[in-house]
């Protein structure tokens, strides 16, 4: 039975996801405001964890940036009240793995928590490589030419999901799709903004980039344009 950590300090709003997901069969820890959040999630005991952004006394991205800074892999949902851009893609910096804007359908965050859940436990041991980049599955862990690469859970799973489609061009709603399970918005850039940061990390000054845009097309994980 999976155990769900709720970080949410509106009151009505955090009663309802904590009666909903019990009546969905998971066990919930729910927590009122930062510091008592991090005390929650340093005892490496939940499955999930759903994290509102604007929370007292610690804010939700700290507490997102301080959960990561700890090694601590447990998929993290954000909620944000408004969907502007940037909050989205600073909570997905900070190491969350999806997000929901406020008001969301409680059937859609629940669909998303699953989709989460089921990823955590259907790791396998492989490791894969292209050209001096290596991407180990089962610890996790991307490397290039030795040097290991700090990489947020979602840009692990993007990497991962080029890697197994290398040298296809895969578009943008492919990939958005793959990675959260439904397809962004046109008017959002949170996927292009998230690309760019992982192409930053792998393709480093002085490296031959191995992520290439097609135009108009998508994105191609190859040694060579």
């Amino acid at each position: 039975m999976a155990r769900i950590l709720v970080i949410e300090d509106e009151e009505r709003l955090a009663r309802s996801l904590t009666v909903g997901l019990r009546d969905e069969g998971y066990v919930v820890d729910r927590a009122p405001d930062g510091e008592e959040g991090l005390w929650f999630a340093n005892s490496g005991s939940h499955d999930a964890i759903i994290l509102d952004l604007r929370i007292p006394k610690i804010g939700g991205l700290e507490v997102c940036g301080r959960i990561r800074a700890k090694g601590t892999k447990t998929p993290i949902i954000i909620l944000t009240a408004c969907d502007a851009t940037q909050d989205v893609v600073a909570g997905l910096d900070a190491g969350a793995d999806d997000y929901l804007t406020k008001p969301f359908q409680f059937a859609e965050l629940v669909a998303r928590l699953r989709a989460l859940l089921r990823r955590g436990s259907a790791g396998t041991a492989a490791i894969l490589r292209i050209a001096d980049l290596e991407l180990d599955t089962a610890a996790r862990t991307a490397r290039r030419g030795g040097r290991e690469i700090p990489l947020s859970n979602l840009e692990f799973r993007l990497l991962e999901y080029l890697f197994l489609h290398a040298g296809t061009v895969i578009s943008r709603v492919r990939l958005a799709s793959a990675l959260w399970d439904d397809e962004l918005g046109p008017e959002s850039n949170v996927l292009e903004v998230l690309v760019s940061n992982l192409r930053r990390k792998i393709d480093g000054p002085g490296m031959a980039p191995l992520i290439h845009t097609r135009r108009g097309a998508g994105y191609v994980l190859c040694a060579e344009h």
